[in-house]
This record gives C-alpha cells, sequence and structure tokens, in this order.
C-alpha cells in the first residue's frame, strides 16, 4: 500500500533525538526491509522525508519534524566480498560493527572509521566520516567504489567517479539530502592483527602538540590528542598525544598470542541512570582533567593495544550519553586551516575559558587533503569539544563560530546543533553547486532534515 498524503501508511509517530539527545523532536518512522517498500514511500511522499541509520548524529541532521524518517537498519545484507580487490559490497544499513565481527577474523579492517563502531555504512557515507587517520588516507569517500542511489520517484542511480560523478560528490557529505543510499561498495584494508602498536606522550601546551603532530604523522597511520581544555593558561591546550599503526603477526606471536587476529568478546557496561546535572560543572571537570594528565603524563612507548580500546574506547559504555543528564549534550567540531591552525586554536581555547563552561571531553586531529563538496574536512587541525547543554552554551557556540569563520574554517553538520544559515553559506563555498545538483536529483525537494531546514542548505525544500 504506497503512502497517502497523510504520511507512511502505519508509521508510528514517535520521539526521536541524536546521540547528543539534544535536540529532541517527534517524526513517523518507518522501518522498510524491501527496496520494493522504499521505493513505494518514496513515490508518493508528499512529506519531507529523510533516511536514518542509528542515530549517531550527535545533533538534529537525522531529525525531520513534521515529517517522515525511514529506519534502513533493516536493510543490512552484506552482498558480496573480494578478498583479492578487498572490495565489499553491502546495503547501507550494514554498521561498522558487523563489518568488525566479519571481516576482522578474516584479516581487513575498515580503511576510515569513526569514533564509534555503531554506525551504519549508508550513514558514514552520508557524513563522509573521517577517523584518526585522516592525514595520511583522507575520508570514507576516498574509499568509495559506487553505490546506489535512490531518488523521489523510486528510481535508482549508479554513482562513482566515473558515473553521475556530480551526484556522488554531492552525496558524499551531503547529509542525505540527495536522496537514499541504499547499496554501496567499499574497499577494505589489509591487517595482519586486530592489535596497534602504540605510543602515547603528555605534552605541556599547544605549541608542542602541533609540533609533534608535525613530527609524529608521517611516522603514524593513527593519530589523535586528548586535550586538557580546563588548564591554566600556562599549559593551555595541554594534551595526551596518542599514535598506532597495526601490528605485524609475527609481533604478537612473540608477545601476546598465536591468534592475531582474534579478539575477546567484551560486553559493554550499562549506565543505570542520567547522571545529575550538578555532577558535570567546571570544578569537577577540572579535577578530573587534572587526573586523567597525571595519570599518563609519562607515556607509553612500544606497547600494543588492541583496536577496540584504540578506536572505540568510548562504545565500552554502552549509553555514555547519559553521563551528561537528562538535558543532553552538544559536540562542537570545527576544522581550522593548517597555516591559521595555531592561532585559531588558541583563540578558541581561550574563548572557551572566559565563558566560564567547561567541556567534558576535547579531542584534537590533524586533516589532510579532501575532496567533496559539502565534506566538513580541510587541511588543518580539527578540534571536538563536548558540552553539556546548559544556559549560555548557545552564545559560546555563536562566538565559536565567529572565531572559526574568521581564519577560514567551518563546522561539522553531523555534530552541529546551533550554527546559523548566514555563518555556514561563508563557511562552504561550494555549497551554490550542491544546491544545483541537489535540485536536479530531488525536483521535488522532498528530503529534507531539520539541520538543513535550519541551516537554509536547501531553501525551499520541506515546504508543502
Amino acid at each position: 500500500m504506497p503512502p497517502s498524503n497523510a504520511g507512511l501508511p502505519g508509521a508510528p509517530r514517535l520521539p526521536v533525538a541524536g546521540w547528543g539527545r539534544y535536540p529532541r523532536g517527534t517524526a513517523e518512522v518507518w522501518r522498510p526491509e524491501k527496496l520494493s517498500e522504499l521505493r513505494a514511500a518514496l513515490a508518493a511522499a508528499a512529506k519531507p522525508v529523510l533516511a536514518r541509520g542509528l542515530g549517531r548524529a550527535y545533533g538534529d541532521a537525522a531529525l525531520n519534524d513534521g515529517g517522515s524518517l525511514l529506519d534502513l537498519t533493516r536493510l543490512n545484507r552484506m552482498l558480496a566480498f573480494d578478498p583479492q580487490s578487498a572490495s565489499l559490497r553491502c546495503e547501507a544499513g550494514v554498521t561498522f560493527a558487523e563489518v568488525l565481527e566479519t571481516f576482522v577474523p578474516r584479516g581487513f579492517f575498515p580503511p576510515v572509521t569513526p569514533g564509534t563502531k555503531f554506525v551504519t555504512l549508508g550513514g558514514a557515507l552520508a557524513a563522509d566520516i573521517h577517523g584518526k587517520n585522516h592525514h595520511r588516507d583522507s575520508s570514507i569517500s576516498k574509499h568509495v567504489v559506487g553505490f546506489d542511489l535512490m531518488g523521489p520517484e523510486g528510481e535508482i542511480k549508479r554513482c562513482s567517479r566515473e558515473e553521475n560523478s556530480d551526484l556522488f560528490w554531492a552525496t558524499l557529505g551531503g547529509m542525505g539530502l540527495t536522496g537514499v543510499i541504499v547499496e554501496l561498495e567499499l574497499k577494505l584494508k589489509h591487517i595482519e592483527s586486530a592489535y596497534l602498536e602504540y605510543e602515547s606522550l603528555a605534552l605541556p601546551d599547544i605549541d608542542r602538540v602541533l609540533e609533534i603532530f608535525a613530527d609524529y604523522d608521517r611516522r603514524y597511520e593513527y593519530s589523535v590528542a586528548w586535550v586538557d581544555c580546563a588548564a591554566g593558561t600556562k599549559k593551555l591546550g595541554r594534551s595526551i598525544a596518542m599514535f598506532a599503526n597495526f601490528a605485524s603477526a609475527d609481533r604478537l606471536r612473540r608477545q601476546i598470542t598465536d591468534r592475531p587476529l582474534i579478539l575477546e568478546a567484551r560486553r559493554p557496561l550499562k549506565i543505570p541512570f542520567d547522571l545529575p546535572q550538578f555532577a558535570l560543572n567546571p570544578r569537577t571537570i577540572r579535577a578530573f582533567n587534572a587526573l586523567y594528565y597525571f595519570l599518563h603524563r609519562r607515556g607509553t612507548r612500544d606497547s600494543l593495544v588492541d583496536l577496540e580500546r584504540f578506536f572505540y574506547p568510548l562504545d565500552r559504555l554502552g549509553n555514555w550519553n547519559r553521563l551528561y543528564g537528562r538535558r543532553g549534550f552538544a559536540q562542537y567540531q570545527c576544522v581550522v586551516p593548517l597555516a591559521e591552525g595555531r592561532a585559531g586554536l588558541i583563540e578558541l581555547l581561550e574563548e572557551l575559558k572566559r565563558s566560564g563552561i567547561a567541556s567534558g571531553l576535547a579531542v584534537l586531529k590533524q586533516f589532510g587533503p579532501q575532496q567533496g563538496m559539502l565534506s566538513f574536512p580541510i587541511p588543518g587541525y580539527t578540534l571536538a569539544m563536548d558540552f553539556a547543554v546548559q544556559d549560555g552554551l548557545g552564545e559560546l557556540m555563536e562566538r565559536f563560530d565567529r572565531v572559526v569563520l574568521k581564519y577560514g574554517g567551518r563546522v561539522y553538520f553531523a555534530k552541529d546543533a546551533f550554527a546559523r544559515a548566514e555563518t555556514v553559506c561563508q563557511m562552504y563555498p561550494n555549497l551554490e553547486q550542491w544546491r544545483a545538483i541537489k535540485l536536479s536529483a530531488d525536483p521535488r525537494r522532498i528530503f529534507s532534515s531539520r539541520l538543513s531546514r535550519r541551516l537554509a542548505i536547501d531553501p525551499g525544500a520541506g515546504e508543502r
């Protein structure tokens, strides 16, 4: 039965939020199990429609108030794998967790992975996710062979660098606004073990952090720094920097195990209640950061760590978003170009200190070259800071945006909850080109989200 003007038949209206649990909304949520069901829904859609995976975008990128959400988690079949080319063909609802479970024991790993394995591959392409290896391997779009995109009338187009290339680059990073990714082909990477050779360094300030990045990023495939945003002025930006390369099987046989590709299964811990709002205040966050830095001050060299601990440390707490209380949390993630990186990062950290608001978690990475019309990365430094939702947070985010814009940077759509349309249009110079491709692919403008309407990414989309 096709959907009617009243929405999708049998689809319940449910409360919906992103991983940050802020903002919240409602939408009709429908879970198709077949392409035929998805095609029928899109062909007769009379309300704004948006595909959704596991909802791990932090803000409102996967919200669609007044419209419909197409939950694609049941379209999660793995269709083919070629071990010679390491090419995986699968439906968009397949998750990183499922890829890891299936292919790590066979000696393969995703070429790029976010900080959680509970993300669908379709969602990863829509956000053009990056990882700790962007300085070497770019974002996931570099490793996508192609994908099938379902348009508003249920038609499917094959998109690659050679076929429908404009739509290919508009969809990677296009936040689900050009159509529904239903199937994709992705090249995995070969690994000899499920462990990494790991090194960490305690660094006293932001200058030392950037100096170490410039040196170590040539030697390590993966790099990231935890940043103490609560440190005093003389220690501004002090960090624990972490670097890793996948270990060889021979090293593991000598030191750990003769089964280098097998990891012991771990059951994630659960937080049974929302932390009280007062628990995360500037004083407790400052104390935690000081303790964390003290415990890691000696650094680590020539160590081995399993991939779960290195890539997905927060996944060990299955619902860690409850640590920020019932009001939820927001993440501010920006990138500042390399040439302006030091000045931009210092100004952001100083702005944060003046605000009196504390960041519960902050990480810094270096980006390399990037393609994509609306892809977030540019060569530079990306800083991500988590904040409990509280009075004055929106004003702080607005001040951050002014700093980032001043230095020629941009914010990340998959994390944003506060940016303004006039700011974003200056940050993304390819936006007009993207809009033309979007209009050609979706002339009825049925693909829309709360984020796209808030930021006027596609003016007129979702209006009925």
